[in-house]
């Protein structure tokens, strides 16, 4: 089978990691997500993924990340299986696939042109699915989705990567331009950036996290329209049990310091009727 280079830095590079993140947990013993078609796709890269700094551990927690907000997705697909699912910041993630939408469902998978050019590459094609090569902060990509269907928006590992003011212009422009919807992200804390260079992937890739986001009120703030239907933080999730051993203790202990306990989250909102 061919394989494909990739030629990726900074942020974009990050996909990589997570991506190799799926594949090792599909290759576990007792996967989390067990994202299959991620392996696949890793296997057609060439590419050295043991130099993106993943490991075990953070694969695990990879996994969990994914499989949190693919549960808060098909809650909200369930209610309305008619809806548009705008999933920014794709990257090389599987989550179309993984979710297999009902038939009514529009999804629009969002990432810079050189990153949609190369999923084109590797996946297969669906019904209704649309891939858009755009910056997600140039947001004339927006007039592309229909107006008045509910819409739900996947942001996994996007908004920390993206400036302030750049997001938060996103983020009202998809409250106040949509009928109704909710909005599914992680987010870290702004004391949580000064920690950025501990994590291997993101330091081997050269990038840089630019906005924090310090609770509920940094977001209710950005539009009238915007309400909080969760927020929890990443020692809340179920499964950390799975984590090889060291980092199970790591996370029990860490997620006992309030401190700690608030450096990243996880955040469900609403706007619309």
């Amino acid at each position: 089978m061919a394989t494909e280079k990739v030629r990726l830095t900074a942020e974009k590079a990050t996909l990589l990691a997570t991506l190799y993140g799926r594949a090792l947990d599909a290759r576990a013993p007792h996967p989390i997500l067990a994202d299959t078609l991620s392996l696949e796709i890793a296997r057609r890269i060439d590419h050295d993924f043991r130099r993106t700094g993943m490991t075990r551990g953070s694969a695990a927690a990879v996994a969990l990340r994914a499989r949190f907000l693919d549960g808060w997705a098909r809650e909200f697909l369930a209610r309305h299986p008619e809806a548009s699912v705008l999933h920014l910041g794709c990257g090389l993630d599987t989550r179309a696939h993984r979710l297999d939408p009902p038939p009514g469902v529009d999804w629009y998978d969002v990432d810079y042109p050189d990153v949609i050019e190369l999923r084109r590459r590797l996946f297969p094609d669906r019904p209704r699915y649309t891939m858009i090569g755009s910056s997600v902060t140039d947001t004339g990509w927006l007039d592309r989705v229909p107006q008045d269907k509910p819409v739900l928006v996947v942001a996994e590992g996007l908004l920390y990567y993206l400036d302030r003011d750049g997001g938060r212009a996103l983020l009202r422009r998809i409250a106040e331009g949509f009928a109704s919807g909710q909005l599914l992200f992680d987010a870290l804390h702004s004391r949580g950036l000064r920690l950025q260079k501990l994590n291997p992937p993101v330091r081997k890739a050269g990038a840089t996290m630019r906005w924090g986001i310090d609770g509920p009120a940094d977001l209710l703030s950005i539009s009238p329209k915007l309400r909080c239907v969760d927020a929890l933080s990443v020692f809340d999730l179920d499964g950390y049990d799975r984590l090889p051993g060291p980092y199970r203790l790591l996370v029990r202990v860490a997620g006992k310091m309030p401190g700690v306990r608030r450096l990243a989250a996880f955040y469900r909102l609403e706007f619309g009727a």
